[in-house]
């Protein structure tokens, strides 16, 4: 069990240098398909956050205690993070396209080990936030043809 909350809170992690990653971003691309672009990565943060909450939620619910302050999120995540300034739409698409990679391989790992506990709750939860991953994932590939 340790182990689960342990990997749960490296997923949380991840999510909160994301969520502060897609406002970087959010905030910086520049080039001529700016609007859109700007937008679609606001609906991504906001999507994060609410994975962020399901998962810290979870871990409380498991009478543990979820990472929470950016100290926390930097020592634990797979994510990393990158400077403020402009970003071309393509490398900013480039840039989120590899993160949702690393996401979606982190939620199917941790995944397959709350399957194995029985945590089911958590399992169903994380092939939600796989079914989106691959989503977006589709949608930026698309994207950079």
């Amino acid at each position: 069990m340790k182990n689960l909350i342990e990997k749960s809170n490296v997923y949380l992690a991840n999510l909160g240098v994301l969520y502060i990653k897609l406002h970087n971003l959010h905030w910086n691309v520049v080039g001529p398909q700016f609007k859109a672009v700007h937008e679609y990565f606001e609906s991504l943060y906001d999507l994060v956050a609410d994975k962020l909450d399901e998962v810290a939620e979870f871990i409380k619910m498991e009478n543990d205690y979820p990472l929470a302050t950016l100290t926390d999120y930097k020592n634990h995540t797979l994510l990393t993070e990158i400077e403020s300034k402009d970003y071309k739409v393509d490398k900013a698409l480039i840039i989120l396209l590899d993160d949702m990679k690393l996401m979606r391989r982190s939620a199917q790992e941790l995944r397959n080990i709350s399957a194995d506990l029985d945590k089911f709750e958590l399992a169903n939860m994380l092939e939600e936030h796989i079914k989106d991953y691959d989503k977006i994932i589709w949608f930026i590939e698309s994207m950079l043809k």
